[in-house]
């Protein structure tokens, strides 16, 4: 548990020590400031739906989500294994989950105060006389945290795969990208194969399961019947929870690998 904080404490140090970190929070506080200036019309000034759609209920929301926790598992993973600090951490009184356990949170508790920006807007339009409902602002801001944890790390584990910055993050991109896109694609594709397989034999039993399977592993069908609801449920608590628990495994099994190469 220390040694998860001491990397913890130098991570989201580092973070706010480089220009990458000040960046991102730039864009996410123009990019939300944007949408909230340009949905607010839309919605007849309802500042609630006008919060909660700046977080998840927008492409703008998703396209930070899919483009920032590769740029911060590049970082993490691939910029250091490069520049041999990873390889230092590895042969430091450290484990490995340690080190991956405390990049996972530091990079998710910088994206929990990107996604925060949100709710200071809430504020400012509380002291202007239009209070927003405050429980489901807060609903679905723990909703885009728990989301962003899922992707961070998902990322850090296609980021370490590789040694080299710019492919690490192609990686990490391609795989958020694919965990949003393929159940969308996968359910269409599914559907058109109804037309050709009956539903009482093998065929049809085998796409019936592949399309529930398919929707377990849909993240927007799971943060927008929920989060995006201001509903707190603890099945999509387990859900966002478990799966970063499955790749953060399997980037320690990976990390273990390096360790006895180096």
């Amino acid at each position: 548990m220390r040694g998860t904080l001491v990397i913890y404490r130098r991570e989201l140090a580092g973070l706010f020590l480089t220009p990458l970190g000040w960046l991102l929070l730039a864009l996410a506080l123009f990019a939300n400031g944007l949408f909230l200036y340009l949905v607010l019309p839309y919605t007849g000034g309802d500042v609630g739906s006008s919060l909660r759609g700046a977080l998840g209920g927008g492409t703008l929301f998703w396209a930070l989500m899919v483009f920032l926790p590769p740029l911060l598992a590049m970082r993490m993973m691939a910029e250091e294994s490069r520049s041999g600090t990873l390889e230092y951490l590895l042969t430091a009184p450290v484990s490995d989950s340690a080190v991956v356990v405390g990049k996972f949170l530091a990079a998710t508790t910088f994206l929990a105060l990107i996604w925060s920006v949100v709710p200071l807007y809430g504020l400012l339009f509380q002291l202007q006389g239009s209070p927003p409902d405050w429980g489901a602002v807060f609903a679905t801001w723990l909703g885009a945290v728990l989301t962003s944890g899922l992707f961070v790390s998902l990322g850090l584990l296609a980021a370490t795969s590789t040694n080299t910055p710019l492919l690490a993050a192609f990686l990490a991109f391609a795989a958020c990208l694919g965990w949003i896109l393929v159940p969308s694609f996968g359910g269409q594709l599914l559907n058109s194969l109804d037309a050709f397989v009956g539903t009482g034999d093998l065929g049809g039993l085998l796409v019936q399961t592949l399309r529930s399977s398919l929707q377990a592993m849909d993240v927007l069908r799971h943060f927008h019947f929920s989060w995006r609801m201001g509903v707190i449920d603890t099945a999509e608590v387990v859900f966002f929870c478990s799966w970063p628990c499955l790749f953060l495994f399997a980037t320690v099994r990976m990390l273990e690998g390096r360790r006895w190469r180096v």
